[in-house]
């Protein structure tokens, strides 16, 4: 995670997860995942030493072969031609639009919006609806603090299928699979 993004969910409010963002409970530790990191074994990639995965990091760290098995790789991601990224609108953070702060996550600008800007009455864009592949750029809410309050209550992750470019029918037949797979 960026250093941005990372401050956003450790927010001291209400600190969240930066995968799945659920709340984060002070001081909790996954012990399970703990004892499952001190016994799983796994092989270095440079050397094939086999160790546990608790040991791999600063193996890692000192294993040459393994330093030049990612180098390798590095090396062949780079040589493929980068996907022009203008091409794909972020949906995940988004700028307020009252304000010069960024990186909010769909809840975060609600929050922050009810937080410090509930008695803003200047029209905006909404952020969140100006990235989706039906949103319009250039329409300006009457009343952005209502309209984030009924439209964004949770996220379009929670009910979407991710692919926002895919048409209603291939959605449609997405979800009675994964309906039919979930049985």
């Amino acid at each position: 995670f960026c250093t941005p993004c990372l401050q956003e969910c450790l927010k001291p409010k209400k600190p969240v997860c930066g995968v799945c963002r659920s709340t984060l409970s002070p001081g909790s530790r996954a012990l399970d995942l703990e004892k499952q990191i001190e016994t799983t074994e796994t092989t270095c990639h440079g050397c094939n030493k086999k160790m546990y995965l608790s040991k791999m990091r600063s193996h890692a760290a000192s294993c040459s072969k393994y330093q030049n098995y990612i180098m390798e790789g590095v090396k062949a991601v780079t040589k493929e031609p980068l996907h022009n990224t203008r091409n794909f609108p972020n949906r995940f953070t988004f700028p307020c639009p009252y304000c010069s702060e960024k990186n909010f996550d769909q809840e975060g600008l609600v929050e922050h919006c009810k937080t410090l800007h509930s008695m803003d009455a200047k029209q905006v864009v909404c952020p969140i609806c100006a990235s989706m592949p039906w949103g319009d750029p250039n329409y300006r809410s009457a009343n952005f603090m209502e309209h984030l309050q009924r439209r964004h209550r949770f996220s379009y992750d929670t009910f979407v299928v991710r692919d926002y470019d895919a048409d209603e029918d291939d959605m449609m037949a997405q979800v009675l699979m994964r309906s039919l797979r979930d049985k």
